[in-house]
């Protein structure tokens, strides 16, 4: 069985969970004897191996076509992609953010620079559309990331994804997230390889009800198109369910594992004193931090000594920053930026009890991470990986005063405490990658055998 998954992350290069669940999986998938073939827009050289086989997508030459049309026809154009397959290529003068596309809001608007390349075929004099197009393959050095390239690099990485798919043996497609449905959408046109969705957010999920139309757009067409989706939770499921209308059954959860940790807990020397509370990821409307923040403002009335880490990067952080001030916390917050692996155990190392407030999120692997570092955890009730994890105090993302009492709770009481991570170490031996292996290998032989059923 050979797997063509399209990514958009793979280690040491990541932004988030992303990439770590993708090196997650291919590694599981490939002991469980998948061939892997995972292609990404840009490898930096310094990927881990996993046993899987990485393809750069800047190193796939492609054919160029370039066209002009009005702000009405390059809307016209995206959506002809989506429903009919003609390649397209876009830029953008923003900047974006795969975490956060609220200001698409309008996006016929937001097209109006952009160049979308069409199958000379389909273009009529009528449409006074100018069309060039190269004779030869060439090379689009992909910058990656989440810059103010990247629905331009989307549409790019489908155009690579046609030539793999005329290239390439493979037996199935196995795509992970908005950014790489348009390439799984080509290549099983291209191929009539059954399509396998991987959803670890939603719009719905990194923006709300302001979500880019365009990206819900891009996923919409993604779901529909695929023979299996693969949600990472039942939270995940439900969004997908009631916001894009798919059927339940079309759908298969397959919860996210962590990938074992074999280094020994650093020896920190704690210089913020015994009552550290940690904020770490994105900072971003998903992820909460607001409710962090008023909940830090709650604790230092009992905890007057307590200090508060916010580790990542995003939007949010400089309306956090003025959040803090405001409140005159600004002493006990500690604003770190995103930190390397290395970094974030130094952080957890020096832990008493970490938080993830998540207004929507679809699993959240960084909890499990926590724990391992041997760090109790609160986690919001909105969140994929408290379906997994029992061990774990819950509230409601919202319910400040709630989260609150837990973090002071978890501070005050050394028993609790301890129990709470006595009993997560256990539980967390059992949320492995292994199980998502093998869960997707019996998916992909299900599809494979319904495609060739001798």
């Amino acid at each position: 069985m050979r797997v063509l998954m399209f990514g958009w992350e793979f280690p040491p290069q990541i932004s988030g969970g992303l990439g770590t669940a993708c090196y997650g999986l291919t590694q599981a998938l490939v002991q469980e004897g998948i061939d892997v073939l995972f292609v990404v827009p840009k490898l930096m050289g310094d990927e881990p191996d996993n046993g899987s086989k990485l393809l750069s997508a800047s190193n796939v030459g492609i054919r160029q076509v370039v066209s002009t049309d009005t702000e009405e026809q390059h809307f016209t154009r995206f959506k002809h992609f989506l429903k009919e397959g003609s390649f397209t290529t876009l830029e953008v003068p923003s900047t974006l953010s795969a975490y956060n596309m609220a200001h698409l809001q309008e996006p016929v608007h937001a097209l109006a620079h952009w160049n979308y390349p069409v199958n000379v075929a389909e273009t009529s004099v009528e449409s006074k559309t100018h069309v060039t197009q190269s004779s030869t393959g060439s090379l689009y050095s992909f910058k990656g990331g989440y810059g103010p390239q990247l629905i331009e690099e989307v549409f790019r990485y489908a155009q690579v994804a046609s030539e793999i798919a005329t290239s390439e043996e493979f037996d199935i497609i196995h795509a992970h997230d908005w950014m790489t449905y348009p390439a799984a959408i080509a290549a099983k046109r291209l191929s009539g390889k059954p399509m396998v969705v991987h959803v670890h957010a939603t719009e719905f999920d990194r923006a709300g009800k302001q979500g880019s139309e365009m990206v819900y757009t891009i996923e919409r067409e993604g779901l529909d198109e695929a023979d299996k989706i693969v949600a990472v939770s039942q939270w995940t499921k439900r969004i997908l369910v009631e916001r894009y209308d798919i059927a339940a059954n079309k759908i298969e959860v397959v919860h996210n594992g962590v990938i074992p940790e074999e280094k020994p807990i650093p020896e920190v020397k704690q210089t913020l004193g015994s009552h550290v509370v940690t904020f770490l990821g994105r900072i971003t409307y998903q992820k909460g931090p607001e409710y962090f923040v008023e909940a830090a403002e709650k604790v230092l009335n009992l905890f007057p000594d307590a200090h508060f880490i916010m580790a990542g990067s995003g939007d949010f952080m400089p309306q956090i920053i003025e959040k803090v001030a405001r409140l005159k916390l600004s002493s006990r917050f500690h604003f770190t930026g995103f930190l390397k692996k290395d970094e974030i155990d130094q952080v957890l190392a020096s832990t008493s009890v970490y938080v993830m407030p998540s207004v929507s999120e679809p699993f959240g692997i960084t909890p499990l991470e926590a724990i391992q570092r041997n760090v109790p955890i609160i986690i919001s009730n909105q969140s994929g990986v408290s379906e997994v994890m029992h061990h774990a105090l819950k509230v409601d993302f919202w319910d400040t005063e709630a989260l609150s009492q837990a973090i002071c709770s978890v501070l005050h009481y050394g028993s609790l405490s301890r129990e709470l991570k006595r009993n997560a170490g256990k539980a967390i031996d059992t949320i492995t990658w292994e199980k998502a292996a093998q869960r997707l290998n019996n998916l992909y032989y299900e599809l494979t055998s319904n495609i060739n059923p001798n």
